[in-house]
């Protein structure tokens, strides 16, 4: 028997209700099922609440219902537990979810029985150091340094490897892994990387110099940014908002010794997925 973490859409109906199917059939079949405690409140599963501390110990299987935004939650909650993810499509884009909701049964079974795949994505470790406290977290998509709304651009200094390279003047910064490529970083007018690969990308938002390119680098990269001048700054990572950074403030991003885990049952051709998403026409 399989001890399974499910994570939920926390503002769809329809995945609270398909939370609560899922949990009482994985029951009925004798296996373990932990919720998150917000998870938990929106879907009416209070017996299988957990605290997030404890989520991943022992679990053999993340199960999110909703879009990509919950398999970022999952990622989070798991943190460098080596925990296989299924994506069912409660969502709307769906870059990341693998299965539509009528075959989550179907595909929890394959799971259990060995029979998926799983692709590794590559994670950016984030540390910030603020305030002479210390925070690391660990982002599928992106970590992002931009300015607060009541300032304008902000200055950060950038060093790549212990050595300097330029300071910024810009809206933000955004260090993106390829996963993370269509998502802020695209909106910043970033390349699209096929998320197989490992790199970095460093994507200046709104830069008001003349250097406004993305930077393609090396996954073994060490990007500090450190917050030049009395504007503070906001941390997000994968959307969620982590710090409020000020002047000599840093942030430092490398790649993570450890992968995200997304199942799959066989290869899904990632250009069709963006013809899919982006609507674009066969000629």
């Amino acid at each position: 028997m399989a001890n399974i973490g499910l994570v939920v859409h926390l503002g769809r109906d329809e995945a609270a209700a398909h939370a609560r199917d899922l949990a009482a059939w994985l029951t009925a079949q004798g296996h373990t099922v932990r919720v998150p405690p917000d998870d938990a409140d929106v879907s009416d599963l209070g017996e299988y609440r957990v605290d997030p501390e404890s989520y991943a110990d022992d679990l053999d299987l993340v199960v999110t219902l909703g879009g990509d935004g919950s398999i970022l939650r999952a990622v989070e909650l798991l943190g460098t537990a080596l925990v296989p993810i299924l994506g069912v499509d409660h969502g709307q884009l769906g870059y990341l979810t693998e299965v539509e909701p009528g075959e989550a049964r179907h595909a929890v079974s394959r799971v259990l029985a060995g029979d998926h795949h799983l692709d590794e994505r590559m994670l950016v470790e984030v540390t910030v150091h603020c305030g002479g406290e210390t925070a690391t977290h660990f982002a599928l998509n992106e970590a992002v340094v931009e300015r607060s709304s009541e300032v304008n651009t902000i200055r950060l200094a950038v060093d790549l490897d212990d050595e300097f390279f330029t300071t910024y003047a810009a809206d933000g910064l955004i260090v993106a892994t390829p996963t993370g490529s269509t998502a802020y970083a695209f909106s910043a007018r970033g390349p699209i990387v096929e998320p197989s690969h490992s790199a970095l990308l460093l994507t200046p938002v709104s830069p008001h110099m003349l250097f406004d390119r993305s930077l393609v680098l090396a996954p073994s990269t060490r990007i500090r940014l450190t917050v030049d001048g009395h504007r503070p700054a906001t941390v997000s990572v994968d959307g969620r908002r982590v710090a409020v950074v000020g002047d000599g403030d840093t942030i430092e991003c490398s790649a993570a010794s450890h992968s995200a885990r997304l199942v799959s049952f066989g290869p899904r051709g990632f250009h069709r997925v963006l013809k899919a998403k982006f609507g674009l026409n066969d000629r």
